[in-house]
């Protein structure tokens, strides 16, 4: 099975003040981080979607083997970068894809193998993280190929999860508890910074 990654890391990150794609995590920045992450499991290719600070963002990338794809309308949100990175992926001659973002930072290897094992032993087309609330599904996810033309009709800010939502009829459901904490504020990242 061929899974191909989407790594979104477009956004102007406002509300934290500072690009977290940037943020140093155990010695290297997060959007560094999630994308030899993503080339550590069994995917290819790797696409990382870059936007606000694309200068400075590809250069934390040069020497990693993925493709990086600039959204120019990256200040429509989400849904934009998500149609960029599949356009990228337009020939590839994929079976699936894993969607992630750059500021969740306990993201682990092991949970992207277990999006791609319980996609394969379940036969969902989405396999979603559960965190937070009982009900909240989100990314990291995995979906299936024939999912790629509801992806190209996103706008705004839709993402992934609200196509999770749309099709839980058709999704599969792995515990990921710390997929809750994300680095959207200045707040957030002192928090995981420096936990109590």
């Amino acid at each position: 099975m061929i899974v191909a990654t989407l790594l979104l890391a477009a956004g102007s990150s406002s509300r934290l003040g500072q690009p977290k794609q940037l943020v140093q995590y155990e010695g290297q920045s997060l959007v560094r981080r999630m994308a030899t992450m993503a080339l550590s499991v069994p995917t290819a290719p790797v696409v990382v979607v870059i936007g606000a600070n694309a200068d400075l963002v590809r250069a934390e990338l040069t020497d990693v083997p993925v493709q990086t794809v600039v959204n120019a309308a990256w200040t429509e949100g989400m849904g934009s970068s998500l149609r960029t990175g599949l356009t990228a992926l337009a020939d590839q001659p994929i079976d699936a894809f894993l969607v992630m973002l750059t500021d969740q930072p306990y993201v682990t290897p092991d949970l992207l193998r277990q999006l791609i094992s319980t996609h394969q032993e379940t036969g969902k087309g989405i396999v979603a993280c559960q965190y937070g609330e009982a009900d909240h599904l989100g990314v990291p996810a995995l979906f299936d190929r024939h999912y790629l033309p509801v992806f190209q009709q996103l706008t705004g800010d839709a993402g992934a999860r609200k196509l999770i939502r749309q099709h839980t009829d058709d999704c599969a459901i792995v515990s990921f508890p710390l997929g809750a904490i994300d680095l959207d504020t200045p707040q957030d990242l002192a928090a995981w910074q420096c936990p109590p």
